[in-house]
């Protein structure tokens, strides 16, 4: 695979950015990796960083790239600083670019990504993986699936849990949990408008069971399966580390519908 980090201005950031991008190519002669060419369009996954992360994170703790090298599939890695991948009460627009502007630069950038539906998913821990969900809930239309490692899935919960000890944080992201809690960031009440929808995202959700945040990836797979959406939950043994993360995203990436 192609590996390229881009260095960019975004407009709604209002400062220069940068990602890393994987994008499909042959390679029949290469020792220890086989590559398969995307074809004249090619899926997309976006894949999201954790909170004290940044977009190098999955190509320093895991072997995504030797992962994806055989599916011919383009994996879009940017950053989201710690913002929950939020437009920020007090920061920068971080949904506005990830939900628009991003999606718009790389087809720009990389004519041959796929822009259909059926191609774009998304995909993230922890922190990425609420804003993984966020993506599918919100843009249905624009995205058929998504994969959480460890996700931050029940945000008001977690909120309420953190509020306490580091209010200041917590509000230059959402104006107060209360307002949280009625508005889109939280993916519950994402899903109640989604599950209305013509094209409904598929959903993975993954956990290891000594995760500090496995009850909460629990409930919040009820709840959205309570709202008619379809939500495939797995669980392995493990914490909120890169073992788990580096095992499950293989699984993720099986579990993705890539169009063969």
């Amino acid at each position: 695979m192609a590996h390229l980090t881009v260095q960019c201005f975004s407009n709604v950031l209002g400062h220069c950015i940068t990602f890393e991008a994987l994008l499909p190519e042959t390679a029949t002669n290469q020792i220890g990796m086989n590559s398969v060419d995307g074809g004249d369009s090619y899926p997309v996954l976006y894949l999201l960083h954790g909170l004290s992360d940044d977009q190098t994170i999955w190509m320093r703790r895991t072997s995504i790239e030797r992962y994806v090298s055989e599916r011919g599939i383009a994996v879009i890695m940017p950053f989201g600083e710690q913002s929950f991948y939020s437009d920020m009460q007090m920061g920068r627009r971080y949904w506005t670019f990830l939900s628009e502007e991003l999606p718009n630069l790389c087809r720009c950038f990389f004519p041959r990504i796929s822009p259909r539906r059926e191609d774009t998913f998304a995909a993230g821990l922890s922190m990425g993986g609420y804003g993984a969900f966020k993506l599918a809930l919100r843009r249905p239309d624009r995205f058929c699936a998504a994969a959480s490692l460890s996700g931050v899935l029940d945000i008001s919960a977690f909120v309420g849990r953190q509020m306490p000890g580091n209010a200041r944080f917590w509000n230059a992201i959402y104006e107060s949990p209360a307002s949280l809690a009625q508005s889109e960031d939280d993916l519950f009440v994402a899903a109640d408008r989604t599950a209305k929808a013509k094209d409904k995202p598929l959903l993975f959700a993954c956990c290891g069971t000594e995760d500090f945040l496995h009850g909460d990836n629990l409930h919040a797979v009820d709840v959205l399966r309570g709202k008619g959406l379809d939500v495939t939950y797995e669980e392995g043994e493990g914490t909120h580390n890169w073992v788990f993360w580096d095992k499950w995203i293989q699984r993720a990436l099986d579990w993705l519908p890539i169009r063969r």
